[in-house]
């Protein structure tokens, strides 16, 4: 038998056929803007995942390329996210760095897998209350490892328990330095409002003023306030911690290849990191990848060929020291925003990050790592979706709880614990809602046929499945004493599995033992088909199955009750 497999084929081949000087111009502006803004996020994402911030900058260079250049989307830009941070600290902590490679390289392999067998659609079916309560949850996480940063706190390293952070914080929270807070939210406020530069009256938005102001309006806020402060904390000489101070800076040079450490005893060990990489790394991309769509009216994205290319890019990044990446929705929302008109955007901005790197290197040394805090806190509180909360209420109880639920072992535990749970939670309140919706009513017998002594008819809605043959089981328990003849019609009857064939089969058996006869009607396809394979329409026999219900009711007027 042959599998049928996805073609490899990257938007950016279709993209090139019909590519021309103005598209380029596009491109080529977006990418600039997007590398820009992708430094800082590159470095702060690197800093809060334990590993070295130029570990972030090569992922941001070599995944983000990679993505761009193989990707089945038009717009998406890859790279480091926020949404893997507390999963790399966590990696970091337990296992190594050595590890996190491997690990990384691992869940590569298993994306590009899941994109071959054209298995990216299969992520769209994770519920959306399970997606917003680990979204919630991992920014919540993100929140809690800047606070170190962004007071100050002389804390070489922080656990990966969320209650053992609280501890240590509580411990050192003394010991605050009132410098780290006030540059951190003094950088916070300026990510915040920066934007609403266009918000502003049009009176001052007019003249060489109003000039000046629009053309600082389009310069990204998170590169405004990292220069600013890093420029107050070298001119000024202010004691605070930075790039330089912990990481010695970052290596005005291309990363080098390198494997890591590979053993079989400690890839064995690697099994659920790997699991929650990928999977994390696949939710996330998809996700991003829709939501370019819904911005731009370029083609939608093929998720299968998004998925091979993430796997492509995070196979050959960790080679040159990078983290796991995926698809970045804030960066992306930028590139779309810019103007990008195809994948080519995602490549200059790899590039311009490359570009930076060997040319603007040591001026990272300066940077303040309370300002990368404060930046990363507006990452956090963009990325929950706190509204959900709040409208928690006008929600059924299902919802509620697999949210809430999702949350919380988000936080507490860990993200694959919670995805775990809160599958089976929302598969629980699913079969309790299916179940619900099946349902067996008496029907009343047309007016020629009320004469008819001994004949209860009883009508089926939904599906009988697993999760409802209960109320078929207690159907035979639920007939007059005076019953000879029990028709089911089943034209509402849309399908059945096997539990709910076997529950049929055992209601028949049952009835015979009592004298009673069996009589269906109306049946539908899929359940007609199964019926007939399992042999029961046989076991029935042609006297136990009619069309509709009036012949139905014709059969059982002229054939006597079984004996008991």
């Amino acid at each position: 038998m042959r599998l049928p497999l996805a073609e490899f084929r990257p938007r950016l081949w279709h993209t090139l056929r019909h590519y021309d000087r103005h598209q380029f111009s596009a491109d080529l502006s977006a990418g600039l803007t997007v590398g820009i803004v992708a430094l800082p996020l590159a470095m702060a994402f690197a800093i809060a995942s334990g590993v070295k911030p130029e570990q972030g900058i090569f992922t941001a260079i070599i995944a983000g390329f990679l993505i761009s250049a193989l990707g089945g989307s038009s717009v998406q830009i890859g790279g480091p996210a926020g949404a893997f941070i507390v999963i790399v600290y966590g990696i970091v902590q337990r296992w190594g760095l050595g590890n996190l490679l491997i690990a990384t390289v691992l869940a590569g392999g298993l994306l590009f897998v899941l994109g071959l067998f054209k298995l990216g659609v299969l992520v769209r079916y994770i519920p959306v209350t399970i997606v917003t309560g680990f979204t919630n949850g991992i920014a919540v996480l993100i929140a809690l490892s800047q606070l170190k940063d962004l007071l100050g706190l002389p804390i070489r390293d922080m656990p990966a328990d969320f209650f053992a952070q609280l501890a240590v914080l509580g411990r050192h929270a003394a010991q605050l330095n009132p410098l780290a807070l006030a540059l951190g939210l003094a950088c916070l406020g300026i990510v915040v409002a920066w934007p609403k530069l266009y918000a502003l009256p049009p009176a001052l938005l007019d003249g060489p003023r109003g000039r000046v102001i629009r053309r600082l309006a389009r310069l990204p806020g998170t590169i405004v306030a990292l220069a600013l402060a890093t420029a107050a904390t070298a001119g000024l000489g202010l004691p605070l911690e930075t790039i330089g101070s912990r990481f010695g800076g970052i290596p005005q040079e291309l990363p080098t290849f390198e494997v890591p450490a590979f053993s079989w005893e400690g890839t064995q060990q690697l099994f659920i990191p790997t699991l929650t990489i990928a999977l994390l790394g696949a939710i996330e991309s998809l996700l991003c990848a829709r939501v370019a769509d819904n911005l731009t009216e370029l083609p939608r994205h093929d998720p299968n060929q998004e998925l091979m290319a993430q796997g492509v890019a995070n196979i050959v990044a960790p080679f040159f020291g990078g983290i796991p990446a995926t698809g970045t929705i804030a960066r992306t929302v930028t590139n779309v925003r810019s103007g990008a008109r195809s994948p080519v955007a995602g490549m200059v901005h790899a590039l311009t990050l490359l570009l930076v790197v060997l040319v603007a290197a040591p001026l990272a040394a300066h940077v303040p790592l309370a300002a990368l805090a404060g930046i990363l806190m507006f990452v956090a509180w963009n990325m929950g979706e706190w509204r959900e909360f709040a409208r928690l209420r006008r929600f059924p109880v299902p919802y509620r709880v697999t949210l809430v639920a999702t949350f919380g072992l988000t936080v507490v535990f860990d993200l694959t614990v919670a995805v775990e749970v809160g599958l089976v939670l929302a598969c629980v309140f699913f079969i309790y809602r299916m179940g619900t919706l099946f349902r067996i009513e008496p029907l009343a017998p047309p007016p020629h046929a009320r004469d008819l002594a001994g004949v209860q008819v009883m009508s089926l809605y939904g599906s009988l499945f697993f999760g409802a043959v209960a109320k078929v089981e207690a159907a035979g328990e639920q007939l007059r004493p005076d019953t000879r003849h029990l028709v089911l019609e089943m034209r509402r009857l849309v399908s059945m599995d096997s539990t709910g064939l076997d529950a049929l089969v055992q209601l028949h058996r049952t009835l015979r033992r009592q004298g009673v006869q069996l009589v269906l009607c109306e049946l539908n396809e899929q359940p007609r088909e199964m019926m007939a394979r399992s042999g029961f329409l046989a076991e029935l026999g042609h006297d136990g199955v009619a069309p509709d219900l009036d012949l139905a009711l014709a059969l059982v007027a002229t054939r006597p009750a079984q004996a008991a």
